[in-house]
């Protein structure tokens, strides 16, 4: 990873290149409005059983931010020593989040216990990429032009997850906008000690082959989300050259757009010219 470069705003960036070449990103984090940063990112490079594994995150913490630095610190390693990794991904996606938050609600005290955190991720085998969501960050790619989402925002108002939620003893109430037991606005997050067992980490995981059609990745917390449009981002993102301009980018143009949370994202480019 490039040494990343801190401003006085409080705006890391940099660039990243797999071990193999095949892919570059840039990453942007910015603190913005908030007084604290609650936001964490993580890319990793490695290679099993002859196939190249690439692995980026996007963390969004909520009531402090040692859950998301937890993941940033555990997710990807407790994912790459999963016995089914290679043979069964999505398995082992889902066991290994499983096992992260039950780990880091192990470790907690009690002083932590409203500490949360979203999990965006992308994780590429081979020529597979699986893209993992828990929570509201998101994922988009740009494909022939277009912008497609390949995760689905756990907000509680979507029907499955406010029946989930019920149907384990909780409750979605609205105050402002639609809550879990009237304090969380998202229904699926690492930690949340006390609205488990309705606030869950089992990832939702989308497959998508790797061809000559995807160009960009982009994996951002909401603070990108809330003020910019999953077809914005792309066309941003298309407009500069390079992904490490493309992440700052978007991440400026948020803090421009009046976004009052910290904005984090990784472009991911598949395609780089030589």
């Amino acid at each position: 990873m490039g040494a990343p470069k801190e401003d006085e705003k409080g705006h890391t960036c940099g660039g990243w290149k797999s071990e193999d070449g095949s892919l570059y990103c840039g990453y942007s984090s910015l603190r913005g409005r908030r007084a604290s940063m609650e936001d964490f990112y993580d890319m990793r490079s490695s290679k099993m059983d002859a196939k190249n594994i690439n692995l980026f995150g996007v963390f969004d913490g909520h009531g402090g931010s040692c859950a998301a630095e937890y993941l940033k610190e555990h997710l990807f390693e407790n994912l790459l020593k999963h016995p089914s990794f290679i043979t069964d991904t999505k398995t082992a996606i889902s066991e290994s989040y499983m096992k992260t938050d039950s780990d880091f609600l192990d470790a907690e005290t009690n002083i932590h216990r409203e500490a949360g955190s979203t999990a965006s991720t992308a994780i590429f085998v081979g020529n597979h990429l699986y893209v993992a969501n828990v929570g509201d960050s998101r994922a988009v790619i740009s494909k022939a032009g277009k912008a497609i989402v390949l995760s689905d925002d756990h907000k509680p108002d979507r029907s499955d997850e406010r029946e989930r939620i019920e149907n384990a003893g909780g409750v979605v109430t609205f105050s402002g906008t639609w809550r879990v037991g009237g304090v969380l606005a998202m229904s699926r997050a690492f930690g949340d000690r006390l609205l488990k067992p309705f606030v869950v980490a089992e990832p939702e995981i989308q497959e998508q082959e790797i061809d000559d059609e995807l160009e960009y990745l982009i994996l951002a917390s909401d603070g990108l989300w809330d003020v910019v449009s999953n077809e914005h981002a792309v066309a941003f993102v298309k407009e500069e050259v390079g992904s490490e301009a493309a992440a700052r980018k978007l991440t400026e143009i948020a803090f421009t757009r009046g976004s009052t949370d910290n904005i984090t994202c990784i472009v991911v480019e598949f395609h780089r010219a030589k």
